[in-house]
């Protein structure tokens, strides 16, 4: 089922009469599987007895992404079009802006479907193809279980606030989406776009930062991220409770990468999840908390709060109390260049930072305490958020995402109560080394790391 709260018409054209496809923009849902905004197309281009033609438009400025990004995205698009195409549908990737790929497809499209994103400049795309196609614009959220502006029509607090207001749609909206045949193929249209086959070619051929070197730690694509929740269900989830947040232990589902890039539907995770009994109830509903409230709270944020990527994104309190402890002294201040090479005095910091570098993926909990310590090791808080904004859209597979800019702003004070006021930290909440020591073996973790380090086994750069 497409719930009707998952559909907004971006723009007042009427639809073309004399269109030759419904087209789909793909954007942020790069899957071909449980995409609702993929079915809505399907459907309107059998209700109209048309075939349905897939484009998806590369930016090489996209902010802040790299060569380790683009790589897992064209890893995860080189299947997509593969599943597309079975279906009978051709997915059209061109290496150019979204905007204009869009605008070259759409002058003989009846209508355009695209499915939604959250980020100020996914959201910018849309207002200018909608106000550019001579069709209607149709947008289909289905990268959340509960559309966002359904869950609430305003910016939340905190979690205990969205809580309850996503809980109350759970049961309408937890229910599997129906796979939809469509009717009329487009495998007949020549295929315009780049050819997918080799992404290191393509790579070269594209002008993109390399500041981020391609890792082999995580391959893009739904096939990679179907076997992750696998093993996450069979191995892990029924620990998941109690271990999730020991960094020397692996207890995550590593979905965040797949789920950033669209390339697994949270949705179909949470079914997944929701139905494995064996892993009892309470494993099952602090997955679910993080995937579906946490994660939903960070997109209700970008959504509502245009300053999502700065202080001014942070509550009343917690700017005030930051800027009244900008002037603390602090121990230790380390510039940008130590900050990336690891090279602090703290040897769990530096661990954190080196997983991140060399797998594309940090340990959650880690990453809680190595954004605060950049807050104490920075001149100001400024400073702290641009720092830690900057790393972790750099080297994280999820960079960039709404989960991002959530977790840093959480950092320092976002989504938080006041605490004891302390130097630096003012009533922000303070994370230690020594309390890292109490509650793990922090030490196998450093050791972990170091061995990845060392090893050419997969897990490095390449």
């Amino acid at each position: 089922m497409i719930h009707g709260e998952r559909v907004q018409t971006l723009n007042d054209r009427e639809a073309r009469g004399d269109g030759s496809y419904v087209l789909y923009w793909m954007q942020r849902a790069q899957r071909s599987a449980s995409n609702h905004a993929l079915e809505f197309a399907i459907r309107e281009a059998n209700r109209r007895e048309l075939p349905l033609l897939t484009v998806f438009g590369i930016t090489q400025r996209f902010p802040d992404a790299n060569a380790r990004s683009y790589a897992f995205m064209l890893e995860g698009l080189r299947e997509t079009k593969e599943a597309l195409a079975k279906r009978g549908i051709l997915l059209e990737v061109r290496l150019e802006p979204p905007v204009e790929a869009v605008r070259d497809t759409a002058n003989a499209a009846a209508m355009v479907v695209v499915d939604r994103g959250y980020l100020r400049v996914e959201r910018r795309w849309r207002e200018r193809v909608a106000r550019r196609v001579a069709c209607p614009l149709v947008q289909v959220e289905t990268d959340v279980v509960v559309p966002v502006e359904t869950a609430s029509p305003k910016e939340e607090y905190a979690a205990y606030t969205i809580r309850p207001k996503i809980h109350d749609h759970l049961d309408s909206f937890l229910s599997p989406l129906e796979e939809t045949e469509l009717e009329r193929g487009t495998l007949d249209i020549v295929d315009c776009g780049l050819a997918l086959e080799d992404v290191e070619a393509l790579l070269e051929r594209m002008r993109v930062n390399r500041g981020a070197t391609w890792v082999d730690a995580f391959q893009g694509g739904a096939t990679e991220a179907h076997r992750l929740l696998d093993t996450f269900i069979d191995k892990k989830l029924d620990r998941y409770d109690e271990e999730r947040n020991d960094p020397s232990q692996d207890y995550l589902s590593h979905m965040s990468p797949y789920l950033h890039f669209g390339q697994i539907s949270p949705l179909e995770v949470a079914l997944r999840v929701r139905h494995a009994e064996r892993a009892g109830q309470e494993n099952r509903d602090a997955y679910l908390e993080e995937l579906i409230v946490r994660r939903e709270l960070s997109m209700n944020f970008c959504l509502y709060n245009p300053n999502y990527d700065s202080l001014d994104g942070l509550p009343d309190w917690a700017r005030e109390t930051l800027q009244e402890h900008a002037g603390d002294g602090r121990a230790h201040v380390y510039d940008m260049e130590s900050f990336e090479s690891a090279a602090t005095h703290d040897p769990y910091w530096n661990a954190a930072q080196r997983q991140m570098v060399l797998t594309g993926k940090m340990h959650g909990y880690m990453r809680m305490y190595w954004g605060k310590k950049i807050l104490e090791w920075t001149p100001n808080p400024e400073i702290a958020m641009r720092v830690a904004l900057e790393l972790n859209n750099r080297y994280e597979l999820d960079g960039r995402d709404p989960n991002g800019y959530a977790g840093v702003s959480w950092c320092l004070g976002k989504h938080d109560r006041a605490w004891a006021e302390r130097e630096v930290y003012g009533k922000v909440r303070y994370m230690s080394a020594s309390g890292l020591e109490r509650k793990f073996d922090i030490e196998a973790y450093v050791r972990k790391i170091d061995e990845l380090r060392a090893s050419d086994t997969p897990g490095g750069s390449t």
